[in-house]
């Protein structure tokens, strides 16, 4: 049977997380956790009942691997939204250009989630933005995280990062520059820096996924090495989609879920990234 333990639905050795989507009474987020085997049919199914039972008309999944999505789709889900999946081997950062030179990077501080919020609003469309606990899940995805932002001559926040490092795997978790900061180098100061990061603990690659047709952040990791990989990560639905509650937008993973390369794929899974 199928018990809710806070935000875990648990079924034998099955796991996944589950709750609101951003807020939303009517929709759910349903996403496998890390670590868990490849959801069965009849887990899908029984996680759908189960929120039904708590009065949610429609759920969302976070973002799944091939292998993750055959029990949703099987069980009625539907493709929503498609992602890219990259990876980075690490190698030949030393002579990796970190940007224009003009970009100044510093930790976060916790008096800037305000502004790097902000920033996330103007970078993304409605539905990929982050609000405070879809940034609380990209900063607690993985064991160990880097925060940083761009600031501006006067300190403002213009953009931000964050890189997430478990074992030797590396996850590019989020990336977000604002639209007026554009074509200074941010972005590609911001990922390089990661990278660094990663590489100076001995991390083994990266990986980052964005948005279908996202080109301008294709461009930018492109540019830095990262290759895309054969397999594609999709968000699936069923039932009432974000869409038909809130008006028409179009669906997003703002806060599908902590992390968002396959545990198959590797442990966590990262944020939608956008260069933006």
């Amino acid at each position: 049977m199928a018990t809710l333990d806070t935000d875990v639905i648990r079924w034998g050795r099955e796991r996944a997380r589950t709750g609101p989507w951003r807020g939303s009474p009517q929709v759910a987020l349903l996403t496998p956790l890390p670590g868990a085997p490849v959801p069965t049919l009849a887990f899908v199914r029984r996680c759908v009942d189960t929120l039904s039972a708590q009065g949610f008309t429609g759920v969302v999944t976070g973002a799944l691997a091939p292998v993750e999505q055959r029990a949703f789709l099987a069980a009625g889900f539907a493709e929503a939204e498609r992602l890219h999946l990259l990876s980075h081997s690490l190698s030949g950062l030393s002579a990796a250009r970190a940007g224009s030179g003009r970009a100044k990077l510093r930790r976060a501080w916790g008096r800037d989630q305000a502004a790097v919020l902000q920033v996330d609003a103007t970078a993304f469309p409605l539905f990929w933005q982050l609000d405070e606990a879809g940034l609380t899940d990209a900063l607690t995805a993985t064991p160990h995280t880097r925060f940083q932002v761009a600031v501006t001559d006067t300190g403002a926040v213009v953009g931000y990062a964050i890189t997430g490092r478990s074992g030797r795997n590396g996850y590019l978790q989020r990336l977000a520059v604002d639209p007026l900061q554009q074509g200074r180098g941010l972005g590609r100061a911001l990922v390089v820096d990661g990278l660094r990061w990663l590489s100076r603990w001995r991390a083994e690659q990266c990986v980052v996924n964005t948005q279908w047709g996202n080109e301008a952040a294709l461009g930018l990791y492109e540019r830095v090495g990262f290759h895309r990989l054969p397999q594609a990560l999709a968000v699936l639905s069923k039932g009432d989609s974000p869409a038909q509650v809130t008006g028409g937008q179009s669906i997003s993973a703002a806060r599908m879920a902590s992390v968002t390369a396959s545990s198959r794929l590797a442990p966590h899974r990262s944020k939608p990234a956008s260069e933006r």
